[in-house]
């Protein structure tokens, strides 16, 4: 029988793509930046890898972007996933 082989082989590429597309390395890069008062820092910006799935990584790195304003000082943090 002639499909048995490429049916055999058609599982185990579908396999392997499918386990592969689990988890991978995503960069969330996060963007600080500071205004209100005079002598804050620059707007500096930091870059972690994270390992999961495409929709929980997105999720983690964007989680943590915020806006707050505290003693007259603005503070923006915007995290992206790359």
């Amino acid at each position: 029988m002639k499909l048995r082989p490429f049916l055999i082989a058609a599982v185990a590429f579908i396999s392997v793509i499918s386990m592969s597309s689990c988890s991978r390395n995503f960069t969330c890069r996060c963007t600080f930046s500071y205004s209100g008062v005079p002598g804050l820092p620059d707007t500096t910006q930091i870059e972690y890898t994270i390992k999961d799935s495409k929709a929980h990584a997105k999720s983690l790195c964007e989680g943590g972007s915020n806006v707050t304003n505290k003693n007259g000082v603005h503070t923006e943090e915007n995290c992206a996933l790359f």
